[in-house]
C-alpha cells in the first residue's frame, strides 16, 4: 500500500512538473512577444521624432497623392512633401510591382514554421518524445494513418486556431505578390485574385505543416496515433482561413480607417490596427515588420489624411471593375461545402456530418470533370463507440445552363470509400491506469484499451444541383443533393452502403476575370 501511494505521489509530482513547465513556456512566450511589441512601438516613434522615415509605410503623404499611396506604398523616385505638415518624405527604393518576392515570401514563411514548431515542441510531451523514436518508420506512419475528418483537437484549435493560421499564411502571401499587396476590401476584380491567391497559398502551406517535411508528421509524427489522424485541419486551414481574411479586410476598411480618420492618437491608432487584425499583425511580425503595418496607407505616426479624402480614394479604389470581354464559362472551379448524409436501407445507422472540397475542369461548354474529397464524423453510435468516413471521388458534371445567375447541374462520380469504427473499454483503461491517466505516452497506450474496425470499397454517386453566381469570382452553392453507395462491409452490425447527402458552400470560379 505504501509503495502503491509513493507512486502516485510521484506521478503527481510529475503532472505538476509538466504542467508548470507548460505554463511558464507560455508565459515566457507572452513576454518575448511584448516585448518585440513594444519595442516595436518604440522604435517607430523614435524615427518619427528624428524625422527618419525609414519604413516606407511610415512616410506622410499629401493629401492629393493619396490614391498613389492607397495603390502603392512609397516607391517613387521623387521627393514628397507634405502640404499641410511641412514633413519631406524620403523615397525608398524603387520595388517592382510584378511578381511574387520569392524570397521574402520563404523569410516570412519559414518564421512562422518556426514559431509553430517551437510552441509545439515547448507545449507538447509528444512531440518531444518522437524525437527518441526513428524518423523515416514515424513519418510513414503519420502520412499512412490519416483517415476520417475529427483529429481529436478541442473545438477552439482546429475552428479558431487553425482559420488563423491560414489566415496569418494568406497575409504572408500578400505581402510577397508585388502586384496585390495593398488591395483593399471591395467589389473589384484586384482584391477576389488576391484573397483566391493568397487561400491557394494557404493551402499549400496547411499541408506542408501536416505532413510536409517540416511538419507535424516529421517532427513529432503526430498522425500516427488517435487521435491525430483526421482531415479536418486540411479542409478548415484554408476555407474558414479565407472567411477570416475576408472579415479582417472588411474590418479594415470599414472600422479601422474610420476611427483612425478620426483620431490624432497615434497609439490608439497602433491598438486598433494590430487588435482588431490579429492574423495580419503576426503576418507582419514574421515578414519583420512592426504588427500595425500597411500597404496601403501610412503608418500611425504620422498625419493621416483627411478624412473626406481617404473616403474619396477608398471609393475609387474600391469601385466594380468592368471585365472585358465579359466574363464567360469558369474554365475552373473549387467549392468548399459542409454536408450532412443520412444512411438508408435495412440495417442502416444514423448520420454523419462533416465537409470537403471539389475541383471542377471545363472540357466542353457544357461539361466538367470533377474530383471531390469529402470526410464526416458518424453520429448516432453507442455509447463508448466512434467512427468516420471519408470518400474519394471523380467524374462528369453536366451543366447544362451557364448564363445567367442561377445554373443547374448534374453529376456522376466513381471512387472510393473507407469507413472506421472505434470502441473504448472503460473497464479496461479504468485496469490500466488505476484511476490516474498518465500526461505522458497515452497516445501510444491507447491500442490496449481500445478495438478498431475498418472497411474500404469501391463507391458510386449521383447527385444534382444549383448555384447562384454572386460575381465574376463566387458563387453559393445554394444545395446540392446526391445518392451514394459503396461496396463496403458492414461494421458492427451497420450498414452504411446507401446514403443520401445534403452540401453547400462557395463556389470560387476561376478564370472569368
Amino acid at each position: 500500500m505504501h509503495s502503491i501511494d509513493t507512486r502516485l505521489t510521484l506521478k503527481s509530482i510529475n503532472r505538476l512538473c509538466d504542467m508548470t513547465m507548460l505554463t511558464r513556456g507560455r508565459f515566457v512566450l507572452a513576454v518575448c512577444l511584448a516585448l518585440l511589441y513594444f519595442s516595436s512601438a518604440a522604435y517607430v516613434r523614435a524615427q518619427a521624432v528624428l524625422a527618419i522615415p525609414r519604413d516606407p509605410s511610415e512616410v506622410s503623404l499629401p493629401a492629393e497623392r493619396l490614391s498613389s499611396s492607397l495603390n502603392n506604398s512609397v516607391d517613387s523616385g521623387g521627393v514628397a512633401t507634405a502640404s499641410a505638415t511641412g514633413i519631406v518624405a524620403v523615397p525608398a527604393s524603387p520595388k517592382r510591382e510584378t511578381g511574387i518576392d520569392w524570397l521574402h515570401l520563404a523569410e516570412g514563411s519559414f518564421a512562422f514554421l518556426t514559431v509553430e514548431h517551437v510552441f509545439r515542441y515547448a507545449t507538447e510531451w509528444g512531440t518531444r518524445d518522437a524525437f527518441d523514436t526513428p524518423f523515416w518508420p514515424g513519418y510513414l506512419a503519420s502520412a499512412g494513418n490519416l483517415h476520417g475528418w475529427a483529429d481529436g483537437d478541442p473545438f477552439y484549435v482546429n475552428y479558431i486556431g487553425h482559420p488563423m493560421q491560414g489566415a496569418v499564411a494568406g497575409f504572408i502571401w500578400q505581402h510577397s505578390d508585388r502586384a496585390y499587396r495593398d488591395v483593399v476590401f471591395g467589389e473589384n476584380s484586384r482584391y477576389w485574385k488576391e484573397k483566391l491567391r493568397g487561400a491557394a497559398f494557404s493551402y499549400l502551406y496547411s499541408v506542408q505543416f501536416e505532413i510536409g517535411p517540416i511538419s507535424e508528421a516529421s517532427i513529432g509524427h503526430v498522425q500516427a496515433f488517435f487521435p491525430q489522424q483526421g482531415f479536418v485541419d486540411h479542409v478548415i486551414t484554408p476555407t474558414v482561413g479565407l472567411g477570416w481574411t475576408l472579415a479582417e479586410d472588411s474590418l479594415d476598411r470599414y472600422v479601422i480607417t474610420a476611427l483612425e480618420a478620426h483620431n490624432r492618437n497615434p497609439y490608439v491608432r497602433l491598438l486598433v490596427r494590430s487588435g482588431l487584425n490579429p492574423s495580419r499583425s503576426m503576418a507582419n511580425v514574421m515578414n519583420g515588420m512592426v504588427p500595425w503595418h500597411r500597404d496601403d496607407r501610412p503608418g500611425v505616426f504620422k498625419p493621416y489624411p483627411e478624412a473626406a479624402a481617404a473616403k474619396t480614394a477608398l471609393e475609387r479604389d474600391t469601385a466594380r471593375v468592368p471585365v472585358n470581354p465579359p466574363p464567360g464559362v469558369a474554365p475552373f472551379e473549387f467549392t468548399m461545402t459542409p454536408n450532412f448524409r443520412t444512411y438508408l436501407g435495412s440495417g442502416a445507422k444514423g448520420s454523419c456530418i462533416g465537409g470537403g472540397s471539389s475541383i471542377a475542369f471545363r472540357v466542353a461548354p457544357e461539361w466538367q470533370i470533377v474530383v471531390d474529397v469529402n470526410g464526416c464524423k458518424l453520429l448516432d453510435l453507442p455509447t463508448n463507440l466512434s467512427g468516420d468516413s471519408l470518400s474519394y471521388m471523380i467524374g462528369p458534371r453536366w451543366t447544362p445552363s451557364t448564363a445567367g445567375r442561377w445554373n443547374a447541374h448534374a453529376q456522376f462520380l466513381v471512387g472510393g470509400a473507407k469507413l472506421t469504427q472505434e470502441r473504448m473499454y472503460p473497464d479496461k483503461k479504468l485496469a490500466l491506469f488505476g484511476g490516474v491517466i498518465p500526461n505522458e505516452n497515452l497516445y501510444a497506450m491507447h491500442a490496449l484499451y481500445t478495438q478498431d474496425w475498418e472497411t474500404n470499397g469501391f463507391a458510386v454517386a449521383a447527385g444534382t444541383g444549383v448555384d447562384y453566381k454572386i460575381n465574376n469570382a463566387l458563387a453559393f452553392r445554394v444545395a446540392n443533393l446526391e445518392y451514394s453507395h459503396s461496396w463496403t462491409q458492414d461494421l458492427n452490425g451497420m450498414n452504411y452502403q446507401n446514403g443520401l447527402q445534403v452540401t453547400t458552400g462557395l463556389v470560387l470560379r476561376m478564370g472569368t476575370w
